[in-house]
């Protein structure tokens, strides 16, 4: 005899862990960085478009993959810092 349950089908999904929508971010990003270089715009926009992304991608893996989340003053200095050298970065790319 059949078991048949009370839960619908539907609500037996389970939702993306937050370490796979970190991953699928990441690829987003990446993507889009490979996606601006084949753009005709200056170097200068273009390197900093890459920072930019870059500097988003580096929070995510702080925040998700170091779990740094649960911890958001660690997360606001090391995002300090990585913001400071990405700004040293695109000035000595400027030059």
């Amino acid at each position: 005899m059949g078991f048949s349950s009370s839960i619908p089908k539907h609500s037996r999904r389970r939702l993306p862990s937050p370490i796979t929508c970190a991953w699928l971010t990441l690829l987003a990003l990446s993507v889009a960085s490979a996606m601006l270089t084949m753009m005709p715009i200056p170097s200068r926009l273009l390197g900093g478009g890459i920072l930019i992304l870059a500097l988003a991608k580096s929070r995510i893996i702080l925040a998700q993959y170091l779990d740094l989340a649960t911890s958001p003053p660690w997360l606001r200095g090391f995002t300090m810092v990585l913001t400071g050298f990405a700004v040293v970065i695109f000035c000595l790319f400027l030059i």
